[in-house]
């Protein structure tokens, strides 16, 4: 078999290739953390404000704000899926983990609802919002959103011990830290990535 030598030049194309099949990786993933980030955050200090101060019975109706996400979230994934046939390791992964996050926050509001929801139930919230932005850093070498999902974690325990309205503040809390935050300062990283790749090395 022959071996192929690389040139300085050639080198340079590979380092090339693979920031931008890293910067491919994150791209996109910013756009579901803000979504959801933005929504659950208007939702969880909507439902404290129609609660606490506008004394709102049907203050739970913010909620309905989710839809909004679902509908969003299956229209981006169709457009992104259309635009890209090939899906990298990390995309599948962090696709699977947020179809299970999904699926795990529709059993867990079927089960509050039967059970009744002045039972605290936000802190088991927040530690799946913990869980989930904790996985994403790891699977994407992310540190912001390694350390949101642990200040998530120690919300959750610091929500346990609150009275319900403001176990909803902790929650938008806790979604400013792991979700939005984190998203700015990813987006922001890939910002810097596309900079940093010269004008037609992909060429």
């Amino acid at each position: 078999m022959q071996q192929e030598n690389f040139s300085p030049q050639d080198s340079l194309k590979v380092i090339q290739l693979m920031l931008e099949k890293s910067k491919q990786d994150m791209r996109g993933n910013d756009v579901y953390f803000l979504m959801w980030g933005w929504l659950t955050f208007i939702a969880c200090t909507g439902q404290f404000l129609l609660k606490r101060v506008f004394d709102y019975p049907y203050h739970y109706r913010v909620w309905w704000l989710m839809i909004l996400g679902v509908l969003l979230t299956v229209y981006i994934a169709v457009r992104q899926k259309n635009e890209k046939k090939v899906r990298t390791y990390i995309e599948e992964s962090m696709g699977f983990l947020w179809i299970g996050m999904g699926i795990s926050f529709f059993v867990l509001t079927a089960i509050f609802t039967k059970l009744g929801w002045g039972y605290p139930v936000f802190p088991f919230f927040i530690m799946l919002y913990g869980l989930g932005t904790f996985v994403s850093g790891c699977l994407l070498r992310f540190r912001p959103f390694i350390a949101g999902g642990i200040a998530a974690w120690l919300i959750a325990i610091t929500a346990a011990y609150m009275e319900y309205d403001y176990q909803i503040l902790l929650a938008g809390l806790a979604i400013l830290v792991s979700y939005i935050i984190p998203a700015y300062m990813l987006r922001s990283k890939i910002v810097n990535t596309i900079r940093k790749v010269p004008v037609g090395s992909m060429s």
